[in-house]
């Protein structure tokens, strides 16, 4: 007996992304019964965060927006800005909080997605389907069975990998006394910051208004750094390089996410997918998740809701997967300045042009035509060299 059509295992961007696709009706039939298993309130409940991606103007969820822009800004490490119009795309904001209330809204309006709170302990193939087991928050068993069944967590291990980096930041949600932020732009890359011996820093400013901001410290490296570095990095930034004067903190966020040129499967058992970062949606040499999460789920429920097995498709294409690979190499090697190099291509691409192929969304013609605007020898030798070089796993 199943107890629905498909279960999915987490609830957050990918878990809720995918629910909310579900709720559409099904061809000649009604939308399929579908559980959202989540974590109890407590210790496994994650923080809330800020999730960004571009985008055209009337997008699924941009009542829930905090905010959206259509000039982004990049500070080279000589100080000189590079400001550009995303149009026909807005960047926005989007923090988790706001993305939870407004599907939930909609799953409950929809009824045919049932929540349900557990500690997920194993996920597995049974005859007929998969089947999910866990705890409730009183400790009692819980077992789920459904034909289908998608998993968000991320595993204990990165897959295998020639080069695995880690993009991880810290951010302050900022209120100045004085008037010092420009609302209608958003800087998506400064590099006045010192630069570690390793990888690339750079600060990250989400204007709000002219009092409020989200200010970030990011660094691409091997290793996260402790609490303390990254509050020495923000007050240097947001003092000598921002100049914001007095102001308070009003929230923290902090977070890594994974860039690394391993293999993310994205089937676990014949009934099983894995969906989200867990199924390979993070573009290994920019972190973004969002936006490919949101294709990717677009296409499990047309394949689900056709009575099609819903293998989610790769996230990012092969091509674009392989030139990610040759990045990540050169910028671990030292091979290529990575604030020189993001610099370069913000002043020599069109914006619109880059975005689509930071987006993985670029025409083979338009990916040659970034690749020129990159140091060309560093690159070719790099790509050369990732054939010999061996796969080894890291712990996250």
């Amino acid at each position: 007996m199943r107890d629905a059509d498909a279960v999915i295992v987490g609830a957050g961007a990918a878990g809720l992304s995918l629910a909310h696709r579900l709720c559409a009706p099904a061809p000649g039939a009604g939308p399929p019964r579908v559980l959202l298993v989540d974590a109890p309130p407590g210790p496994l409940t994650p923080r809330e965060r800020t999730w960004c991606y571009w985008e055209a103007p009337g997008g699924a969820f941009d009542s829930a927006l905090t905010a959206s822009w259509d000039l982004l800004r990049v500070h080279g490490p000589d100080g000189a800005a590079t400001t550009g119009r995303l149009a026909p795309f807005r960047y926005k904001m989007l923090r988790s909080r706001d993305f939870e209330e407004l599907v939930g809204a909609r799953l409950s309006d929809h009824g045919t997605v049932a929540r349900v709170a557990a500690t997920v302990e194993s996920v597995r193939d049974v005859a007929g389907g998969a089947e999910v087991r866990g705890r409730d928050a009183a400790g009692r068993p819980v077992v789920l069975r459904a034909r289908w069944a998608f998993d968000s967590r991320p595993g204990g291990r990165l897959p295998p990998a020639r080069t695995t980096l880690q993009q991880h930041f810290r951010g302050w949600f900022v209120r100045t006394r004085q008037p010092a932020f420009d609302p209608t732009t958003a800087d998506l890359m400064d590099f006045r910051t010192p630069q570690p011996a390793h990888g690339l820093s750079f600060g990250y400013v989400l204007p709000l208004s002219e009092h409020t901001a989200l200010v970030e410290y990011t660094e691409f490296s091997r290793r996260v750094l402790g609490t303390a570095a990254y509050e020495r990095a923000l007050h240097h930034y947001t003092a000598r390089v921002l100049r914001l004067g007095g102001f308070r903190v009003t929230a923290v966020e902090q977070g890594a996410i994974p860039m690394t040129d391993g293999h993310f499967p994205r089937r676990a058992g014949r009934a099983v997918f894995r969906i989200g970062t867990a199924g390979g949606a993070t573009r290994a040499s920019t972190g973004y998740t969002f936006a490919a999460v949101q294709r990717q789920s677009a296409q499990i429920a047309t394949a689900l809701l056709a009575g099609r097995p819903p293998l989610p498709p790769p996230a990012h294409t092969a091509r674009h997967r392989a030139m990610d690979a040759v990045l990540l190499r050169a910028l671990d090697s030292g091979r290529v300045d990575g604030a020189e190099f993001f610099t370069g291509l913000f002043r020599a691409v069109p914006m619109e042009r880059l975005l689509r192929f930071l987006d993985g969304r670029s025409r083979p013609w338009e990916d040659l035509a970034v690749g020129l605007r990159t140091p060309v020898l560093p690159m070719l030798r790099t790509a050369a060299e990732l054939p010999l070089l061996p796969r080894r796993a890291t712990v996250r």
